[in-house]
């Protein structure tokens, strides 16, 4: 095995073992922005969290493009997913499809519950109400973004299994997908994983481990 790979059926005929999804904090002197400016440097920074992923990986990333609908193509063998907060980026590279969100936790309204998943679903689930509430949101998200499909599918995503307090399953699309999520400075991240070992690394600054 050499950075991470090992021999699958998987595209490009490799399986990345360690999946190495990179979250950046947003520099306090671009917390300012607004506007356009401020979503083109939210999207910059966020590849730039992908390019550390791909180098971690020990991949060589092409063209990045997406779709018509702003879904993520991929580049030559490898599939990527970003998310872009006010406070934190992230991307995550691998060969299988991928997903990655960020969450702020704050207080969420009772309808929105109903949006989210089933009370079977909520009945999983042992931890605070608001803790869960952004595990369940990043780990479907995180599911959406690797099928390519939209918001509109939530309730469609079924958490099936809280395996521990980091990994959970989900099914959607007559598939079951893991998730592993990541708690961090009053956020919630979760990532689409295919039986690798996830690597999390959070950046303050360039560098600077938090």
């Amino acid at each position: 095995m050499q950075n991470g790979f090992n021999r699958s059926g998987l595209k490009g005929g490799w399986r990345l073992e360690i999946l190495n999804p990179v979250i950046l904090a947003v520099p306090e002197e671009k917390k300012g922005l607004s506007g356009r400016e401020k979503v083109k440097f939210l999207s910059d920074h966020a590849r730039k969290a992908l390019g550390l992923s791909a180098d971690f990986s020990g991949i060589r990333l092409g063209k990045l493009e997406k779709d018509e609908n702003g879904v993520p193509l991929p580049s030559g063998d490898y599939f990527w997913s970003l998310s872009h907060k006010p406070l934190y980026v992230g991307g995550v590279v691998s060969n299988s499809p991928v997903g990655l969100d960020i969450e702020q936790l704050r207080e969420i309204s009772p309808g929105l519950f109903k949006k989210t998943a089933s009370q079977e679903e909520w009945a999983l689930g042992k931890e605070p109400e608001k803790a869960l509430f952004f595990r369940f949101w990043t780990a479907k998200e995180a599911v959406i973004k690797a099928n390519g499909t939209g918001i509109r599918d939530l309730l469609k995503c079924r958490v099936t299994d809280i395996i521990d307090s980091r990994n959970l399953m989900i099914r959607f699309q007559n598939k079951t997908w893991q998730i592993e999520n990541m708690v961090f400075n009053g956020h919630t991240a979760a990532v689409v994983c295919s039986k690798q070992i996830i690597n999390w690394t959070i950046l303050r600054e360039e560098n600077s481990c938090i």
